[in-house]
């Protein structure tokens, strides 16, 4: 078996292929239940966030081909969406898995969210059973890798987000909040974070939107902020100047036909708008309406790239460190699969050494005399060793098994007998 990543991400799909194989979180559960049932794979983890969906796997390649073709029918996805898919296998997934902890492969270098995400797609994971000797001890590399990178390196310092990029670039389109309102939809930490920024810089109204009412007042209330619920948000649409959400629905919640009639009451005052989600929250349609800018998580990209530039120098850094971390991990790895070949060897040399000395007690007690003794057992010691290595070689001979004869021969260093 073998450790395998099959998925895709922001650097090798757009967002209109990602959302397609966005996972909810009824589907994760779903998803892991179904993918551990495959024989040929013993553990799965699945990631699937608004820039990522990636299925971590213990399995061998007939597993990783049986997984991909249940992805692509599971998701009902095309060739052509098929083939934004990649593969990473071993010490290749583990540097790219340690890389997605710290941030590193995120659209915002560095930032530290995904090691959350991380941690509980692994905490799922371990609830549903889908995880055991090779998965558990990889994840606590990686976290440990994180937590190392954070600890030596600034990856961390002058932190940016996509909540920070949003609020940037609404800052950037009405120079400044104060007279302006701003309604947020979702409860989750990306809209904890736009709300925080909307604070700092001064929003002058705030209301934040949640199916969950409750969610919705908590956060509200942090941010001397307005909860409403999901269902009443036409009356507010109407008196927002920015619009940002980010859930995890997986049906619009904001249609062409809502913000429509809720520029037609503003009479034609602008509506700066984000949509952070994946899949998206507002119908892309919108796009089309006059008075409302609208930008998806794709479109933050340039404010995001300015704003991480100084992280550059300890990204190359962390870089250094993860590439190290992995290759010190699969050497760890290899000798924890040999140890145990090691103690049998060391089990069958020391079964020989006993019956030898047994056998020896009894010759000396009879009174059999000392050299006679040494000089046959030690003789009975050789042949039980070398028995299995002269049965091995006679049989790669009789086969033409040149490998295996060259492997004993390295193994002995026979060679140059």
């Amino acid at each position: 078996m073998t450790f395998n990543i099959l998925g895709l991400n922001h650097n090798t799909a757009p967002l209109i292929i990602r959302e397609r194989l966005a996972f909810s979180n009824k589907e994760t559960l779903d998803a892991l239940n179904e993918i551990n049932a495959i024989e040929s794979v013993n553990e799965v983890v699945i990631l699937s966030t608004c820039n990522r969906s990636e299925l971590y796997l213990n399995s061998d390649e007939k597993g990783l081909a049986q997984v991909e073709a249940w992805l692509i029918k599971y998701k009902d996805i095309s060739e052509e969406t098929a083939a934004h898919l990649f593969i990473k296998s071993g010490e290749e997934a583990i540097n790219h898995i340690s890389r997605v902890a710290c941030g590193l492969d995120s659209m915002i270098l560095g930032e530290p969210q995904i090691l959350g995400q991380l941690k509980e797609a692994f905490r799922t994971a371990q609830e549903s059973g889908t995880i055991k000797d090779i998965l558990n001890p990889l994840f606590a590399h990686v976290f440990s890798v994180a937590k190392k990178i954070r600890t030596n390196t600034e990856i961390g310092k002058s932190p940016v987000s996509v909540a920070y990029a949003a609020v940037t670039l609404a800052n950037q389109f009405f120079s400044g909040f104060k007279q302006h309102t701003a309604l947020l939809i979702g409860a989750g930490m990306s809209i904890e974070l736009t709300a925080k920024h909307l604070k700092t810089r001064g929003i002058g109204r705030l209301f934040i939107a949640n199916r969950d009412f409750e969610k919705a007042q908590k956060l509200a209330k942090k941010f001397n902020g307005y909860a409403i619920d999901l269902n009443d948000i036409d009356g507010i649409l109407e008196a927002a100047d920015i619009l940002i959400s980010a859930t995890s629905s997986q049906k619009y919640l904001i249609t062409k036909l809502q913000i429509s009639k809720a520029i037609k009451a503003r009479k034609r005052r602008p509506i700066f708008a984000v949509d952070i989600a994946v899949p998206r929250d507002m119908e892309p349609t919108i796009a089309d309406l006059e008075d409302i800018y609208i930008y998806t998580i794709d479109d933050l990209e340039k404010v995001i790239l300015e704003g991480q530039a100084n992280r550059q120098e300890a990204a190359i850094q962390a870089n250094n460190l993860v590439l190290e971390e992995s290759s010190r991990y699969m050497e760890k790895q290899k000798m924890l699969s040999i140890n145990s070949k090691i103690i049998a060897l060391r089990e069958y040399g020391e079964k020989i050494k006993q019956e030898i000395l047994e056998q020896s007690r009894k010759q000396l007690k009879k009174g059999d005399d000392i050299e006679q003794v040494l000089e046959k057992n030690t003789s009975t010691v050789i042949n039980k060793l070398m028995h299995l290595p002269n049965i091995k070689l006679k049989k790669a001979a009789k086969e033409s098994d040149t490998e295996s004869i060259q492997l004993i021969s390295r193994l002995f260093d026979l060679d140059d007998s």
